[in-house]
This record gives C-alpha cells, structure tokens and sequence, in this order.
C-alpha cells in the first residue's frame, strides 16, 4: 500500500470529522439560540394570559364568590331570625321542633343551591365544559332517586306536613290507620303513642290522610241517658245548669271555649230517652271536663230524684255439651 495513499486518506476522514463537529457544534448554538430567544417569548405570552385573566375574569369570579357569600350569611340570618320569631310567639314545647327542623332544611338547601351555582359560574369563567360535568350530575342524581325514591317520598312528604302545619306535637291525630298523640316528628317519619302505651313510628310517605282531634278545639258529644217517664223539660234545665255550675267554675273556665249546649232529646228507647249535651274544649281538655260533667250531672239526678235509664241487660248463653247439670 503507497504511504502516501494513505496519509491522504487520514487526512480525508480528519477532515471530514472536523466538519461534523463543527456542524453539530453549529446546530447546538443554533437550536440553543433559538430556545433563548423562544423563552422571552412564551414568558411574555404567559404574562399577558395572566394580565388578562387579572383584568377580565379574575374580578368576575371574586363577585361570585362575594355575592354567594352575602347570599349564604343573609339567608341563614333569614331563617335563624324566623327560627326565634316562631319559637316566641308558639307555646313552649309545641312547634319549637318542627319549626328548627323546617329552618334548617330550607337553609340546608338554599346554601347547597348557592354554591352549585356559583360553582357553575366559576367554572364557565375558566373556559372549563360543563356539559360533562351536568350530565354526569344528571345521570348520578337519577340513580339516586330510583335508588332511594321511598326516602324521597318520605322527606318531601315530610317536609310540606312541617311547612303547612298540618299536625303539632302533642296533638292527637289518625295517620295511616294508627292512631295516638304526636310525641316526635322529623322530615322522614313521625312518632305516635295510642292510649295503650303503644309506640307507633310512621314513616312520612305513607301518610295519606291527617285527622287532627285536637287542633283548635275539641267537642264533647255527653249523651245522657234518663228514664222514659221523667219531664222532659225538668232534665234540660237541670243539664244546663250544670252546664253552667262548670263553665264558671274557675278550674275549668279556661278549658271550656263555648257555652254548653243541651239541644234536648237525641234518643227515645227501650224506655228511656237520651238527652245531647255538647261542650267545646281546648285541645286535650275535652276528656277531664267530660268525666267532671259526668260527676255533677249524677250528683244533680241524685239530688232532684231523677231515674236513671233502665240498666242494660246481658245474657249469657251455655254452649257446652249437656252433659251436666
């Protein structure tokens, strides 16, 4: 091999190798150049994104949440304030409940529907899609209510039984074929006790039809029963003046709400003839004026030798074999 082929060819790949470097060593400068310039520039357009999203959107959001959170402090304030009217005005123990219970479901709602919306608006000032995120809610909230459409029901019924006041506690009422005195009430069921001392516990959503006994006034329906033979207009005036010995009697003056009423005969046999006595109470009350009219209308028949009704008869029947005597 001539040496000087070879020199010449070390030379060459030198050479060739110098210019590489020198090609990468350009493109290194020239792509380093390129991002040092690049940078000032992504740098000067996120300043701009954010002066903008200062000047324009950024006060716009701070309004929203300003004005969801005068919403929020005005309307607890809205419904604490009414909570304590109530509470004045109502007897102690009556409403006191339902009314705290009513406040606090409405304020409860009212401040979720505040935030959601502010939430919404919030998001649309940050160019984020809220259609994604509505349907999900939607199709999240279907599934609860097929899920848990019987509570709903419950609390919904519930909750217009609070808003319309359709039974206290305390009252005597028939709900869903029970009936008792209201002893706790909630937005998902109510509590009664029957006279028996039984625990009834109904949930709102069954309760279809409220009879109230004791809202407003009750009234007595006293049926008196007198021998047939006694004059009539003896035993009416001798029931209305016990009537009135109890209407003024300052035990029971409060709890009686009308003058007694004596219409006259409601009933004629089997020889005797029942005489109608009607009294108008307070609630509850109805049952200690009826047993005191009851005490002086047998201490009056006893004094003025007024004969009773004629006793009932019973008769008791041997169903047995026969076999003995």
């Amino acid at each position: 091999m001539n040496p000087g082929v070879g020199v010449a060819t070390l030379s060459l790949r030198h050479t060739c190798y110098n210019r590489a470097q020198n090609m990468n060593r350009s493109s290194f400068i020239a792509a380093y150049l390129a991002n040092k310039w690049e940078v000032p520039a992504l740098l000067r357009d996120w300043h701009e994104d954010t002066m903008n999203f200062l000047r324009h959107d950024a006060p716009k959001i701070l309004l929203v949440v300003i004005v969801s959170f005068v919403l929020i402090r005005l309307l607890r304030a809205i419904t604490r304030r009414t909570a304590s009217l109530q509470a004045k005005r109502l007897p102690s123990g009556l409403r006191a409940q339902q009314v705290r219970t009513l406040a606090s479901v409405i304020n409860s709602v009212g401040v979720f529907a505040i935030i959601f919306v502010g939430a919404l608006m919030v998001l649309a000032q940050l160019n984020l899609h809220l259609e994604p995120l509505l349907a999900s809610a939607g199709i999240a909230g279907l599934a609860i209510g097929f899920g848990a459409q019987t509570m709903v029901r419950d609390f919904i019924n519930g909750f217009f039984i609070l808003l319309e006041n359709q039974y206290d506690l305390s009252d005597s009422v028939r709900i869903a074929g029970v009936k008792g005195t209201v002893e706790e009430m909630s937005l998902r069921r109510t509590v009664l006790r029957d006279d028996d001392g039984t625990l009834h516990m109904v949930p709102n959503g069954e309760i279809k039809i409220v009879s109230n006994m004791t809202r407003d006034w009750a009234q007595v329906s006293l049926r008196v029963a007198v021998a047939y033979s006694e004059p009539s207009e003896r035993v009416v005036n001798l029931l209305q003046q016990v009537g009135e010995e109890v209407r003024n009697d300052p035990a029971f003056a409060d709890d009686i709400v009308a003058d007694i009423q004596v219409p006259g005969i409601e009933h004629v046999g089997n020889g005797e003839a029942d005489y109608l006595m009607l009294v108008k109470t307070r609630p509850n009350r109805q049952y200690a004026v009826s047993r005191e009219l009851r005490r002086r209308i047998k201490e009056s028949f006893q004094k003025n030798n007024i004969q009773p009704g004629a006793p009932g008869r019973v008769y008791v029947v041997d169903q047995g074999s026969g076999g003995g005597p």
